[in-house]
């Protein structure tokens, strides 16, 4: 049976999740993680001024990120560029996927869906604050990489 998600209904429900003073969003869930076995997908909404998430890449999955309205200062490797609605964004695993999107309007969201792959255990890198984040079916933890130990 097909799973099918109203997300223009006044009875849509928004997640919002403000993790920090500069990261803030609110998503629908269009499959999620406990829906599905390899894929997830999400529309994300971004308060004016803020990212969703830091600066970070993952090792397992990637992302692609589909830029419906708005416009948006993406952060990647090779530096800083404005994307628009139409851009389609791909992340490969692997530091050379390293982003953070954040909203360039002072009063209107950016609106975006987020398409990943989903495989656990997760590991993500944060380059700019040195901290590792490793995830599971029913855990999150979150480490400075300078913590480390031989065993």
């Amino acid at each position: 049976m097909p799973i099918i998600r109203h997300t223009n209904s006044p009875d849509a429900v928004w997640t919002r999740r403000p993790d920090h003073e500069v990261h803030d969003y609110e998503k629908i869930d269009l499959v999620s993680r406990t829906e599905a076995k390899g894929c997830v997908a999400a529309l994300i909404k971004l308060p004016p001024k803020k990212a969703g998430f830091p600066y970070h890449y993952h090792t397992i999955n990637e992302e692609c990120f589909f830029i419906l309205s708005g416009k948006g200062l993406l952060r990647t490797p090779e530096g800083e560029q404005e994307v628009f609605a139409g851009d389609s964004i791909f992340f490969p695993t692997g530091e050379q996927g390293a982003h953070q999107l954040t909203n360039l309007s002072e009063t209107e969201p950016l609106l975006y869906l987020d398409f990943d792959t989903f495989h656990y255990p997760e590991v993500c890198f944060y380059p700019d604050t040195q901290k590792v984040g490793i995830f599971g079916k029913d855990f999150k933890q979150i480490y400075y990489a300078k913590d480390q130990t031989s065993y």
